[in-house]
């Protein structure tokens, strides 16, 4: 095998010629071989971007030789398309705030350029990975530049996920708008409401993560580029500090500002808690709609049975027939890890000590799994749950009719006094309350079928007209 020699500061070692990479992602490797994971895809696609705007705008103020602009940005491109994420190899969780995926980067760039150039890897003297490629920027503003630019972009995926599993929910709405079931409170029976009501406060529950996710955006918008070291842009010329993000917002239509405070912007990573915090308020709203269509689905036969989730998999190594609520378990352990991402992300974000977070990749690690989550979550559960929802009409009917919760909607007719006696006798007997007030000839059948409706238990409040011989006075 062709080997080349590369040096730093620490000595010499072989780098075989089939490897973009360098002596500093070599030695990362062999310093953190912590864990199995890879660097999110997302996340080295906002590097190359922030990457090729550090390159347009040295090129642009003639910090860089023109003819190396032309190799830097094909291979940065190649990066930004994700063609070169094989070569970048270091693990995700490594000390130095990030140095290592920077230097991978930095040399994958360099490596992939000179190739482009018709030269040799590792002839740094025509393209270095620190000289050229790392001009003007340092780990501690590119690197969380990058964060921000990915989680931007991830976040516009997760709010067209959302939207469209609010849209879903919206459509059960009017599909089950006319099915009446029992209402539950405690796990107990309680008054009935529409099945399309249920749905209709998932939807509306959805819908405010929405909003929030589309807001929370704003809070990543302003990035430290040209910060450099610890935000005061020293060994960046001020051209520089004054264009960088400005480049990265016209090559991203990330709507990317310069931080005013470059040192705040340096050593503070609050907004990644407030981002998390919103993504943490949307996985419990999915934890709890995944949880109740698992009790609304259950049986089906002993449970309540009210919808039927659409079968995909057998549910048993050794019952058959048994079909498990896959989707609806799935999406509450993605819910779980997204609050188990959240506190790692506080817990990072806190860990800061004066001018710098040695703790990004971790934060980062986790924020991009928590995105990921959120997206492909929500895509899961609406194409091969929500949207496959069916009511079992029947199971609605005959839970209504035992359940006792439907007599509250007489009160205004009855008294309480009356239904109480009601339920007391359905509880001895065992009748249903609607054979025992036709049997005692409290109401007529008709009387009973009118105003138990889909309709009297959907509307807000009651007509008191409609009650004539109801006494108004309590």
């Amino acid at each position: 095998m062709n080997y080349r020699i590369e040096k730093d500061l620490l000595g010499e070692r072989k780098i075989p010629n089939t490897l973009y990479y360098g002596i500093h992602t070599l030695r990362a490797m062999e310093n953190f071989p912590l864990t199995s994971y890879k660097i999110d895809p997302a996340f080295i696609k906002s590097f190359g971007l922030v990457k090729k705007a550090c390159i347009l705008t040295n090129a642009e103020l003639g910090y860089l030789k023109k003819t190396l602009v032309s190799p830097l940005v094909t291979a940065v491109e190649e990066l930004i398309e994700n063609k070169l994420d094989d070569h970048i190899v270091v693990d995700p969780l490594q000390g130095g705030a990030g140095t290592s995926t920077n230097m991978n980067i930095n040399e994958v760039i360099a490596n992939r350029a000179l190739e482009t150039a018709g030269r040799k890897k590792g002839d740094y003297e025509y393209i270095h990975p620190i000289n050229h490629v790392n001009l003007h920027q340092s780990t501690n503003d590119v690197y969380p530049t990058a964060m921000k630019t990915a989680a931007l972009m991830l976040l516009i995926d997760a709010e067209t996920a959302i939207a469209e599993l609010q849209n879903a929910f919206q459509e059960k709405e009017k599909e089950f708008a006319h099915i009446l079931k029992t209402g539950r409170t405690q796990l107990q029976d309680a008054v009935p409401l529409t099945l399309g009501r249920t749905f209709s406060a998932f939807a509306d529950a959805v819908a405010r993560d929405r909003w929030r996710i589309f807001k929370c955006r704003e809070r990543l918008r302003v990035v430290n580029l040209g910060g450099t070291m610890i935000g005061t842009g020293i060994t960046a010329p001020r051209d520089y500090i004054f264009t960088a993000a400005d480049t990265l917002r016209n090559i991203t239509g990330l709507n990317i500002s310069r931080g005013e405070n470059l040192i705040d912007a340096t050593q503070n990573n609050d907004p990644f808690v407030e981002v998390s915090g919103i993504l943490k308020a949307h996985a419990v709203n999915l934890r709890k709609i995944a949880n109740d269509l698992r009790l609304l689905s259950s049986g089906p036969k002993t449970g309540i049975g009210e919808i039927r989730l659409f079968p995909l998999q057998a549910g048993s190594s050794i019952m058959p027939g048994k079909v498990n609520p896959v989707i609806a378990e799935m999406i509450e352990q993605c819910a779980v890890k997204i609050f188990a991402n959240d506190l790692i992300i506080t817990e990072t974000a806190s860990r800061g000590e004066l001018e710098l977070n040695a703790f990004l990749p971790l934060l980062n690690f986790a924020l991009m799994e928590s995105l990921r989550l959120c997206i492909n979550g929500n895509n899961i559960f609406r194409e091969k749950c929500i949207s496959r929802i069916k009511a079992d009409e029947t199971q609605c009917r005959r839970n209504v009719n035992n359940s006792l919760g439907f007599l509250t909607g007489l009160l205004p007719k009855l008294g309480y006094g009356k239904v109480q006696e009601i339920a007391e006798q359905s509880y001895k007997t065992g009748k249903t309350p609607s054979d025992i007030i036709i049997e005692n000839q409290i109401m007529t059948a008709g009387e009973v079928k009118k105003l138990v409706t889909p309709e009297n238990f959907s509307k807000l409040g009651f007509d008191p007209e409609e009650y004539e011989d109801m006494d108004k006075k309590c």
